[in-house]
């Protein structure tokens, strides 16, 4: 079968022109790896953490630690998926590495896509260490945002 690009051609769901970097709230969903379940198990109607759910809340609550351009609002941990709401501060809550790091790499925009994908990579890592499963993926590609553009939209999300 020959190999063709246009079958494997991504469709971006972000809105062209929009600078993601920009101060503003979003309403965020992360979905597992093929939506498998492994952050929780419903039981009477609740969710009860997996050992991987657990770290994912121990991560999401540290992404607004160690990124001060971010604060964290509501957010459900679900057994495949998580919902929030985040917003992205621009100015003095900049976060400043040490200096012999910043010099080694390059620092990524301040963006909503740069936080979601450091939290992704922290979460996957220890969740890979723990369970001794180095390289396995427990996120999907991409991730689904929502820009909130009032205080209806926010109370809605």
């Amino acid at each position: 079968m020959e190999h063709n690009e246009r079958l494997i051609e991504r469709r971006s769901i972000r809105l062209k022109e929009y600078d993601y970097s920009r101060t503003g709230a979003y309403f965020l969903t992360i979905c597992t790896y093929r939506r498998q379940c492994l952050l929780g198990t419903m039981v009477d109607g609740r969710v009860i953490l997996s050992s991987i759910g657990k770290i994912v809340v121990e991560e999401w609550l540290r992404s607004a630690e160690v990124r001060k351009e971010i604060e964290l609002d509501a957010f459900v941990i679900m057994p495949n998926h998580l919902h929030a709401i985040v917003a992205i501060h621009r100015g003095e809550r900049q976060i400043v590495s040490e200096c012999l790091e910043a010099e080694r790499r390059a620092m990524k925009a301040k963006t909503i896509g740069s936080f979601v994908s450091r939290f992704k990579a922290a979460a996957t890592v220890r969740a890979n260490e723990l369970h001794g499963t180095p390289g396995k993926s427990i996120w999907q590609r991409n991730y689904y945002e929502h820009v909130i553009r009032s205080e209806k939209e926010q109370n809605r999300c």
